[in-house]
């Protein structure tokens, strides 16, 4: 994988649209198609690695493991790991994690009128 060039034309435009647009913000907080539904399962409470996994069954190992760090990277998600054996760790959503709720929630709630109007979630 290449190195992404930080002057580049295209990282200058990024990092405009993330100062000044807060939905780009919030989309590179949340975008791609994991994070939303792992927040999502998170909202119940914490739960472990191998819980999120049963509550998501299509995603991956990698991908689970991937968004989780980036989501805790970006302060939505806590990990906390307890000093026993065999290792104990829970997610959980942080303070800012929570504030995403009603988002998610809003979209949940578009999602099933705009499949009443016709639209095919399955």
């Amino acid at each position: 994988m290449t190195a992404i060039k930080e002057t580049s034309t295209i990282q200058e435009n990024k990092q405009y649209a993330l100062e000044k647009c807060p939905v780009t913000y919030v989309m590179e907080k949340i975008g791609g198609y994991w994070k939303p539904i792992i927040i999502y399962h998170l909202s119940s409470g914490p739960l472990r690695y191998s819980e999120l996994k049963r509550a998501i069954p299509a995603v991956t190992e990698k991908m689970l493991i991937q968004h989780l760090k980036q989501l805790e990277a970006d302060n939505l998600v806590i990990r906390e790991a307890k000093p026993v054996v065999p290792p104990f760790v829970t997610y959980s959503l942080s303070a800012s994690g929570n504030g995403l709720l009603p988002i998610i929630e809003a979209m949940a709630t578009w999602a099933f009128k705009d499949k009443e109007d016709g639209f095919n979630i399955s």
